[in-house]
């Protein structure tokens, strides 16, 4: 009799583990993904928060040299000029239409023949901190602009 009661003792178990089986594997597999998908997104939130804080020094290194740029006199000098306009890769009518001067301007001021007023020195100093793609973006906006005018 002890045997038949062993044996039934031990069947039991084995099929409640097989039925508890059942309903414990999808459950499992539910929370690996879900501990994946948690872990995907801690990366993901980490990432923007060094982005912010990125974005943070840079605006506060910008915002602490703004008032020093105002206070300090920006040069202009001709060969300076020609450098920047051949460092963004701008013809002289390209550059007349960023700085919306005339393309004799351009001319004057390379020569030396004459020089920009305050302002326009103020806005090649502003090109000084682009590269060629920013120069050709703000060109075709301009072009655009000018043909929708």
């Amino acid at each position: 009799m002890s045997d038949i009661a062993g044996l039934l003792k031990t069947e039991i178990i084995r099929l409640s583990k097989k039925v508890i089986r059942q309903y414990v594997d999808p459950i499992q597999k539910a929370t690996t993904l879900h501990k994946r998908q948690l872990s995907d997104l801690n990366k993901q939130l980490q990432q923007a928060q060094r982005e912010i804080k990125k974005l943070q020094r840079v605006g506060a290194t910008q915002a602490a040299s703004a008032p020093a740029e105002e206070s300090t006199k920006v040069r202009f000098t001709a060969k300076g000029f020609v450098t920047l306009r051949n460092r963004l890769g701008l013809s002289a009518r390209e550059m007349a239409l960023l700085l919306d001067v005339s393309l004799q301007t351009i001319y004057n001021w390379e020569a030396q023949k004459s020089s920009p007023r305050s302002e326009q020195v103020k806005a090649i100093a502003k090109l000084r901190g682009i590269g060629k793609k920013e120069a050709k973006l703000r060109l075709e906006q301009l072009e655009t602009a000018s043909v929708e005018q």
